[in-house]
């Protein structure tokens, strides 16, 4: 054999063990392609559309009935390219049963990105090739320590419990958002702006979702927390998980935990009564959203409701957790928003609510002022502790002509006291893009839509306050509601420079990381959206504020209208928005 031939032969056999793409290798133990190599260092395969074979070991197994139809394989750990940028784990799909955790799999097959997860799909060929001990899982924290991508589909650990921040895919998906620590609102803490954008940005980056494990909508039960979700077994935003242990993956853009055992849940915000009243003589104050409070036509028809409940059942429960909600606190007056603007005859919402309130409840009107819009402000009181002084008035001029709810405010004094304090109650328009144009889209500043709007309304209500005559012995103003605005956003400072103080901040200020009071949630950061807000001959009277961590911590899955259909008179999520509980020393 001449020296040419015998090291052509030699080449073939070499090109034999070598392993290359679409090289469907025969026997256990041949050359397969690495999975580091199919993963690559980027954020796709640089062999999407390729065959290719590969031998690694079932970690996780998700071809249970409602799973995602497919398995993780994980190359063993003495076979890894020691590589940090390369992920070592890829899913396959594929609805042959062949195999268990612990096997060591030969497996043919394409590679493809389906929607950023790197997954094996077409298998021709799957050979069980024994046991072998599963990869040990990476020890990781949050913040990453290093980018997610390297992780895909591989088993990890967090080394230390994790916070819920959100849990309002719950009940649809079986999904809560998890962090570090709980996170708030940036514009709660930092001027709007770059720094603002920035600061949600590395939020949004920091966080993993616990998932299910399985791919259909409405789990039933409920996976989270470990027992399922009832009314009475619920997870809060604050909780945290321990024990976290499985694959991360990537599904509909979020970095996933699919946990191989049930994690621990370990209480850390649980449900506590409202705040006790001072033992000083004063008025209590309760400010809460109703989360669109409609009765229908008031006799039990007229459902389903522009904005509320859907059937008079719908209602009922609705009503009968709200009442629960607002009597909790032992109120003196109440400011509400989201209430149905129909008047106030007998059939009405606010008739209706102040009617079951009790006997002694009664309600400011101010016909023909309400405006146009479907839901308004209220102010209601227990006129055996409180009476009203003058007339209720409303801002129905400018801004307030055509659009938006305009404000109501009434002075109210003690049951045969001297003293008075003015009460104004708003509520401004949201941050919903719908139909916003102009200097109302959103400046791409964290302030959202219509943040202009929201500016132009506290101007003028600043404007109507001052020019209001002062009744004799008025301790002052407080103005609250729901501003849809966040403490350091442009509607507080109008506010602000008019003497204006919200007192939950000013008792309980917030900060990026500490944040004891909010009344609101959003996309996993917490923040306040609602406000009791206190002139300042004002300020030295106000004795409590602070808010009832009542339902923005709760599944929106608890919710009245929720897929649970959660039908006893609890409190607990009765709106999505933390009531304010403000005492006023008269």
């Amino acid at each position: 054999m001449t020296a040419t031939r015998i090291l052509l032969r030699a080449i073939a056999l070499a090109l034999l063990f070598l392993p290359l793409a679409g090289a469907a290798a025969a026997s256990c133990g041949d050359p397969a392609t690495p999975i580091a190599r199919i993963q690559g260092a980027g954020d796709h395969s640089p062999m999407a559309g390729q065959t290719v074979t590969v031998e690694a070991i079932l970690s996780q197994d998700s071809r249970h009935q409602g799973g995602f139809q497919g398995f993780y394989l994980q190359q063993a750990d003495h076979q890894t390219d020691s590589d940090p940028r390369t992920s070592e784990a890829l899913f396959v799909y594929t609805r042959r049963s062949l195999g268990e955790i612990g096997d060591r799999l030969r497996i043919t097959g394409t590679v493809k990105e389906f929607h950023g997860l790197t997954e094996l799909v077409g298998i021709k060929a799957m050979t069980r090739c024994g046991r072998e001990p599963v990869p040990a899982p990476i020890v990781l924290t949050l913040p990453w320590p290093q980018p997610p991508e390297t992780l895909e589909n591989m088993r990890v650990r967090f080394e230390q419990p994790l916070t819920v921040i959100d849990s309002h895919n719950l009940g649809r998906y079986g999904e809560l958002t998890l962090a570090r620590t709980d996170q708030v609102n940036a514009t709660e803490y930092l001027e709007p702006g770059p720094s603002a954008q920035l600061a949600t940005e590395r939020q949004r980056l920091q966080r993993v979702v616990l998932d299910d494990g399985h791919r259909q909508q409405q789990p039933r039960p409920v996976p989270w927390p470990p027992g399922g979700l009832t009314a009475d077994n619920t997870v809060r935003a604050g909780d945290r998980f321990g024990q976290l242990v499985g694959v991360l993956d990537f599904r509909f853009g979020d970095w996933r935990l699919q946990p191989q055992a049930t994690p621990e849940l370990l209480p850390a915000n649980p449900r506590q009564p409202p705040p006790a009243r001072p033992e000083q003589p004063h008025l209590r104050l309760v400010t809460l959203n109703l989360a669109n409070y409609f009765n229908g036509d008031g006799d039990g028809q007229g459902f389903p409701t522009s904005r509320g409940a859907n059937s008079q059942a719908d209602y009922e429960h609705q009503h009968q957790r709200l009442l629960a909600a607002l009597r909790a606190p032992n109120p003196d007056i109440l400011a509400l928003t989201e209430l149905e603007n129909d008047g106030y005859g007998a059939a009405s919402s606010v008739a209706d609510l102040a009617e079951a309130l009790g006997p002694s409840w009664c309600v400011v009107t101010t016909p023909g002022a309400d405006g146009q819009d479907e839901i308004r402000t209220a102010l209601l009181y227990r006129s055996d502790r409180v009476q009203t002084s003058g007339h209720a008035k409303r801002l129905t001029s400018g801004l307030f002509r055509h659009r938006g709810r305009p404000p109501v405010t009434q002075v109210f004094r003690a049951k045969n006291g001297d003293t008075g304090v003015r009460i104004t109650a708003l509520h401004l328009k949201s941050k919903s893009c719908r139909g916003a144009t102009g200097a109302d889209q959103d400046q791409q500043d964290g302030q959202g839509c219509y943040n202009d709007r929201r500016v132009r309304a506290a101007e003028a209500i600043v404007h109507w306050l001052s020019e209001l005559p002062a009744p004799d012995n008025l301790a002052g103003t407080l103005v609250t509601g729901d501003l849809n605005a966040y403490a350091r956003e442009a509607p507080l400072e109008v506010f602000r420079s008019a003497g204006f103080t919200s007192m939950v901040h000013q008792l309980q200020p917030c900060d990026a990381r500490t944040c004891p009071q909010y009344t609101y949630r959003y996309k996993g950061a917490r923040g306040s959206l609602d406000y009791a807000l206190a002139s300042g001959s004002l300020q030295p009277r106000i004795l409590t504020a602070a808010t009832w961590l009542l339902n923005a911590d709760e599944p929106r899955a608890l919710a009245y209208d929720g897929p649970l259909d959660v039908t006893s008179a609890l409190p607990w999520r009765s709106s999505d928005h933390n009531p304010v509980i403000t005492d006023i020393r008269l």
